[in-house]
């Protein structure tokens, strides 16, 4: 094991994520603000069997009260643990939007209502890459479906693999979509798979034991 060094600035950055345990971010080559809200609801609508889909960049102020209501949901406190006060959830909400691009979070609007969350992050700048062999510019993704009316009709899987091909349209550089739900969230690994996402191994987070599923765009032809 290498000492620690002397000069502080050069020790990895820790963060903290509301009901998350620390974290150490470690130093990565790749130029770190390459997203933005910007960028991401700059992707546009996307048609699918269910209606037309947009990423919208959350206003903390304006989306706060309705993100609050989902956190709160046993079904999604059970794998986010955000639940509680929605300064809980504002806190997690802001740190991205003042953070320096590594993750982008948006909610999921079909036909003009919102009605999912989702977090578009630079994988291989995250703690995830320590657990995987990233690739540089990786995309990953953190989604919920808010209203239990919207869960269990195969939504997840159809929103998964639109807002995947979304990501490789508009990030050319990025060769593939990434994702680590609980293996508990049996729900959601299978929305996973449906979307054309391949398991790839079972990883240990500091959370949760999740299963590592990717996508590959030189596979996008045979989905």
């Amino acid at each position: 094991m290498q000492g620690q060094s002397a000069d502080p600035a050069a020790r990895p950055r820790r963060t903290r994520r509301p009901g998350r345990h620390p974290v150490r971010l470690r130093h990565h080559r790749q130029p770190a603000a390459l997203m933005t809200p910007g960028d991401i609801a700059g992707w546009g609508p996307a048609g699918t069997p269910a209606g037309l889909f947009r990423l919208v960049p959350v206003q903390v102020e304006r989306n706060l009260p309705l993100l609050a209501r989902w956190m709160n949901d046993p079904a999604v406190a059970a794998f986010w643990e955000l639940s509680g006060p929605p300064a809980r959830t504002a806190d997690h909400v802001r740190a991205q939007l003042t953070g320096d691009g590594r993750s982008v979070p948006c909610l999921g609007v079909l036909d003009g209502t919102p009605m999912s969350y989702w977090e578009i992050y630079r994988a291989d700048l995250d703690p995830l890459a320590r657990h995987y062999p990233a690739r540089p510019y990786d995309t990953g993704l953190h989604v919920l479906i808010g209203a239990p009316g919207d869960r269990g009709r195969g939504l997840g899987g159809l929103l998964l693999r639109t807002v995947a091909d979304l990501a490789l349209d508009h990030r050319p550089a990025s060769s593939r979509v990434v994702a680590e739900p609980d293996l508990r969230n049996t729900a959601s690994v299978s929305a996973f798979l449906k979307a054309g996402f391949r398991f790839f191994a079972e990883v240990d987070l500091p959370t949760k034991r999740a299963a590592l599923m990717i996508r590959d765009r030189s596979l996008r032809r045979l989905l």
